[in-house]
């Protein structure tokens, strides 16, 4: 079951990222490995912003789509996501953005398992490298925003 998790220190304002990490649709220009996205619905319940997406990922003959249930929680700076449908088992990531000064501090968990036992052996011993290539996606995209 691939877990890890990834901190940086992104010269940007915090609630500038976290508008960045929210616009799902934007994801297919910078995100290594994600074909497409769509988001199904997108709403405002108290601090909450509740949103409903599907990301489309892979890489050569292993492309699939998964939904996700995203959970932006505005009081305590942080986004919650669980899947809800796809080649997936489970799968929980969370950011934390904390600010200091005109940096923020980014911190991202992720984990999850495919159904696919096989697909699942391949990604936990690469998982590590593919996430870090997409950290390096976000921090390089938002620094240039």
């Amino acid at each position: 079951m691939p877990k890890a998790s990834v901190k940086r220190l992104i010269d940007n304002k915090k609630d500038k990222l976290i508008d960045f990490v929210l616009d799902i649709e934007k994801y297919p220009e910078f995100v290594p490995f994600c074909k497409g996205s769509k988001v199904f619905e997108r709403k405002e319940v108290g601090d909450l912003t509740l949103i409903v997406a599907d990301l489309t990922i892979g890489k050569g003959p292993f492309v699939d789509t998964y939904k996700s249930d995203v959970k932006y929680n505005k009081k305590e700076d942080t986004i919650f996501v669980t899947n809800i449908d796809g080649p997936l088992n489970y799968l929980e990531n969370n950011w934390k953005f904390i600010e200091h000064g005109r940096l923020t501090e980014v911190t991202f968990d992720v984990d999850f398992e495919i159904k696919n036992k096989f697909l699942n052996i391949l990604m936990t011993k690469s998982f590590q490298f593919g996430l870090d290539k997409i950290a390096d996606a976000f921090q390089k995209r938002a620094e240039s925003l």
